[in-house]
């Protein structure tokens, strides 16, 4: 077949919203959307893998945004960008996608490299409503995308073993909503989800395939370092 007759494969679905301004408002959004979340392997073949974390300038008033792209499974560093944005939220636990997203589409966007993967610093389905920011990111930017959140919002699990790779359930009532994870022997572990488009197995793996001798995957870290600057 000439290439100009190929099939195109098929662009991840993208949604978009009006930002909301109060928490009611952003309750709705995430009841909406998380319908969408796609809890399944929908993920092409991983060659770059990206992190994405957020600080704030000028007493919060500005949100700085920072994003890493590796390549996978080197995990070199292939491009780093920051961007900055008016903050539009107010600090709410279990709401802050509404507060760094916009930043962070704004640093996505100025990428020269499309990444296969997103890890993100925070929580995917792992969360009151099952629409953290990991969830919120892939649903508007159809992307894979992975919570690796350091600390649990909402969930119980049985004793870790202390092993690096070592993994057990994390549950809300029956339904499992992620995993928690030793990526260090001798450290607090990571809370893991479903973003989009990744099934939980799949998150776990990329997220110890990532991390090296740190308790955060690389692409976690760069962009924590790389926020925090």
């Amino acid at each position: 077949m000439p290439r100009s007759a190929r099939p195109k494969a098929a662009r991840p679905a993208r949604v978009c919203h009006p930002w909301p301004r109060t928490v009611k408002q952003a309750r709705l959004v995430q009841e909406r959307l998380r319908g969408h979340v796609v809890s399944r392997d929908r993920l092409k073949t991983v060659r770059t893998v990206a992190g994405i974390d957020v600080g704030f300038e000028k007493d919060g008033r500005i949100t700085r945004a920072a994003v890493v792209v590796l390549d996978f499974p080197s995990l070199a560093l292939r491009e780093q960008v920051l961007a900055r944005a008016p903050t539009r939220f107010p600090y709410v636990p279990g709401y802050l996608s509404f507060r760094e997203i916009p930043a962070v589409l704004a640093a996505l966007a100025k990428l020269t490299v499309q990444p296969d993967l997103l890890l993100c610093d925070g929580q995917g389905l792992a969360h009151p409503r099952r629409f953290g920011l990991a969830c919120h990111l892939g649903v508007l930017t159809g992307m894979a995308t992975i919570g690796v959140a350091k600390s649990r919002l909402v969930g119980v699990h049985q004793r870790l073993p202390d092993a690096k790779g070592a993994w057990v359930p994390l549950r809300d009532g029956a339904e499992l909503i992620g995993a928690v994870v030793r990526t260090r022997a001798g450290v607090r572990p990571l809370y893991v989800s479903v973003g989009h488009r990744v099934s939980l197995k799949t998150a776990i793996r990329y997220v110890l395939r990532c991390t090296t001798r740190y308790r955060l995957p690389e692409t976690t870290r760069l962009a924590h370092r790389l926020a925090s600057g």
